[in-house]
């Protein structure tokens, strides 16, 4: 009896353990949710779009994950939240990781889920207002790293409103970021000294690093905002290339996206760094810790909503908190990163505008770490450090974009305002009516209680719908019936065929009309 008792739970185990086998289909949703909105063809030297692209980088995916490395997200979503976060959930890295210790197991990959498909290199779609590219620039950059200011003239005749605008880099493995500003003078000469760490301009734009997003402002009835410029201003361009990368060619460009002239009600967002520190010394072999406030002295005196925020040290850099304190009584937050990486910088943009009263100042603490137990400290041994532009000093420079407040911004949901952006999405009609394919939007993305998917049809036919979850299974099918030639809507609840309420995450859904289909992610969210 105990042998028989034996055996059947070695089988057991063996069923089970057979069971437990996870295949490449089973992780193949969560590489396309998480990873390849930067590792697609095209876009990068690594691609996650199909098992042996993963299957290559598998040992690197499980050391970037065990170490939080990857998805290079910086901000404590704890403190607060932002737009377009890239985060993985612990059920997502724990089940990619057991895929990986499991063997990394091929299995049918016919099974995986459709992969989404990206069809331009550009974030931000249709033909921009202006792109202006850099003359090619071959870099010098041997020994030591090297900062070149690249002026380039608008040719504008008239005063404009930049309602969006995406960095392009023209060769990405070297361009380690690059900050955009604009001269309203047009008098700014380049400067290619390799040193040109603090260009002069009159108007911040934005800036580029490693994963930064396009930047898209509001374009709504509630909320229009853009960054004016002005006739005859000379677009800046300071670029970092580090050392080693001498004798490699750059053309990076940006692509602005102007408001019509006639558009009314915009809305001025003015770029600025409030919070900065020059006075900061940091001995070798010490974690210091410096502070700045704005204003220097005393309160605002006029309330402000914040767009956006930019936190900025060099490579001492250990972690980062910011936020606006009225003295003595509250405090309102703005981002923390509790482990900085110069590698990943970019304007975090608030889920909802943050209103900053008059009576608040502006507040930033920053930890440095200049010991040899630092892996990113430049010197070796650990040298004195001083503030300064040199990659070799540090910077408490925080960055911000806002606008001057008005009663109910702090409503304002951007998510919902600038999901259903035409630069994102460069318009239903129009593409289906060019390609004369299948095209569809879902708003809000993401969305809470119920989704609205508005597809077009270039001819009349039957339309059913399909979603599925992160590992590709059908949750929930929706025969529509049919529907005529024209934009269409269809409202799901975000619940199984059966009625069952899904938890939050990461879905798929696809539309079959006309022998085509169209697949694409939503994210529940409360």
């Amino acid at each position: 009896m105990k042998r028989f008792v034996f055996s059947l739970s070695l089988s057991l185990m063996a069923f089970s353990s057979i069971n437990a086998q996870i295949y490449y289909k089973d992780v193949a949703g969560i590489f396309y949710a998480r990873c390849t909105s930067c590792h697609h063809d095209g876009a990068n030297d690594y691609s996650y779009m199909n098992f042996t692209g993963v299957n290559a980088m598998k040992t690197a995916i499980a050391y970037d994950l065990n170490n939080n490395i990857m998805p290079p997200w910086k901000a404590d979503t704890n403190y607060t939240r932002f737009q377009h976060e890239r985060i993985i959930s612990a059920t997502e890295k724990t089940q990619i990781l057991n895929w990986i210790s499991g063997g990394a197991l091929k299995g049918d990959t016919t099974q995986a889920p459709a992969p989404p498909v990206y069809t331009t290199n550009y974030e931000l779609q249709g033909t921009p207002d202006l792109e202006l590219k850099i003359p090619t620039f071959t870099s010098t950059a041997t020994s030591s790293d090297i900062y070149v200011c690249i002026s380039i003239p608008s040719g504008l005749l008239q005063n404009r409103y930049v309602r969006a605008f995406e960095i392009v880099p023209g060769n990405a493995p070297i361009v380690h970021h690059a900050v955009i500003g604009l001269d309203t003078t047009g008098t700014y000469a380049s400067d290619y000294s390799g040193t040109c760490y603090s260009p002069s301009w009159n108007v911040g734009l934005g800036s580029y690093a490693p994963g930064t997003r396009a930047t898209v402002f509001p374009n709504s009835s509630v909320l229009r905002a853009g960054i004016k410029m002005n006739a005859g201003s000379k677009v800046i361009m300071q670029l970092h290339y580090p050392k080693g990368s001498v004798g490699q060619i750059d053309s990076t460009k940006i692509r602005i996206f102007f408001y019509p002239l006639s558009t009314p009600g915009i809305r001025p967002i003015y770029v600025t760094t409030p919070l900065q520190n020059w006075s900061m010394f940091m001995p070798a072999n010490t974690t210091t810790t410096f502070t700045a406030y704005y204003p220097t002295s005393g309160t605002l005196t006029t309330d402000l909503s914040m767009f956006s925020i930019f936190p900025h040290s060099h490579m001492l850099g250990k972690s980062m908190l910011i936020y606006a304190v009225k003295p003595g009584i509250d405090t309102i937050p703005l981002i923390s990163v509790p482990e900085w990486d110069f590698e990943w910088q970019d304007y975090y943009t608030f889920r909802k505008l943050v209103k900053i009263p008059t009576g608040y100042r502006l507040f930033s603490k920053h930890v440095f770490d200049n010991t040899s137990g630092n892996p990113h400290n430049p010197s070796s041994p650990p040298i004195n450090v001083v503030a300064g532009t040199s990659t070799l000093n540090e910077m408490l420079f925080d960055g911000m974009m806002a606008l001057a407040y008005q009663p109910g911004d702090e409503t304002l949901n951007m998510d919902s305002l600038m999901s259903m952006d035409t630069l994102f999405f460069s318009g239903i009609k129009e593409n289906s009516k060019t390609f004369g394919s299948l095209s569809a939007i879902a708003f809000p993305n993401p969305f809470t209680n119920s989704v609205s998917i508005k597809y077009f049809l270039h001819e009349n036919t039957g339309v059913a719908f399909e979603f599925f979850d992160i590992v590709g299974r059908s949750i929930s099918t929706h025969l529509v019936g049919k529907k005529e030639e024209g934009l269409n809507e269809f409202i799901w609840n975000g619940k199984t065929s059966a009625g069952l309420n899904l938890p939050n995450g990461i879905y798929f859904y696809e539309i079959k009309a006309g022998g085509q289909s169209f697949k694409s992610k939503i994210i529940k969210q409360e």
